[in-house]
């Protein structure tokens, strides 16, 4: 059955995904530059996603939906598993977020000018000055009262374990007091590891598990660090 869904991603999914990704790229930025990027920034995208998933066949599982206001802003945290990750975040969280992403993937051809214009932050470490810059993105795009979505570890997992936290999103959420929604992440890994490159997806179950949001512990570096430690753990939890 293996070699079934390898040529059935060869044959149809992979061109209905390419040129689904250039019309999601081309609607992103028109719709940007003539309209608002709360709109035209998110549910291009999320359609993409939610195609790309279900092109590909993956069962989807999502738990915890109730855990959120639908008129808070919150900073989403989730471990990173595995390239699907963004797919099923985008597809299935159905919250409208800015992404904090790795400046190198504004070089993706169409794609990097898309989430450009989309208002997403890219996160640029080659200098102190570059970080404080990435950082006072975040900040007023918090202000607007938009949520933002980022992945902690700062890259895919290569073995599916946890790496450390980076505490930038931590930082952020203390600034403004904003609560943290940790997310756990399960089935990505095996669907398409950061060890296979460009190569077939697997077939397995994704689950996307929403905890509840963790609340200002206060304020400062111990909040900070409060906050950080909390995520990590609910996460890891639902990954054993």
């Amino acid at each position: 059955m293996k070699i079934f869904y390898y040529i059935y991603q060869l044959i149809i999914f992979l061109p209905l995904f390419i040129l689904l990704t250039i019309l999601t790229a081309l609607t992103t930025i028109v719709g940007c530059t003539i309209g608002s990027s709360r709109f035209w920034g998110y549910y291009p995208g999320k359609v993409w996603s939610w195609l790309t998933c279900y092109l590909l066949l993956l069962p989807i599982k999502v738990e915890g939906r109730d855990n959120l206001d639908p008129s808070a802003s919150y900073v989403f945290v989730a471990n990173h598993q595995g390239a699907m990750d963004i797919f099923l975040i985008y597809g299935f969280l159905r919250r409208n977020f800015k992404w904090m992403m790795k400046k190198s993937l504004k070089k993706i051809p169409l794609v990097g000018f898309a989430c450009q214009k989309a208002g997403f932050i890219f996160v640029d470490r080659s200098s102190r000055q570059g970080l404080w810059e990435t950082i006072d993105h975040a900040r007023r795009t918090l202000h607007t009262g938009m949520s933002l979505m980022v992945f902690p570890e700062g890259s895919r997992t290569f073995d599916g374990k946890m790496q450390p936290f980076n505490r930038g999103a931590f930082l952020l959420a203390d600034e403004l007091q904003l609560p943290v929604v940790p997310i756990t992440i399960t089935g990505s890994f095996k669907v398409l590891p950061r060890t296979k490159g460009f190569g077939f997806a697997e077939h397995s179950t994704m689950r996307l598990i929403i905890h509840k949001p963790i609340m200002p512990q206060g304020k400062g570096a111990n909040n900070i660090r409060a906050i950080s430690q909390l995520s990590y753990e609910a996460i890891e939890a639902d990954l054993k």
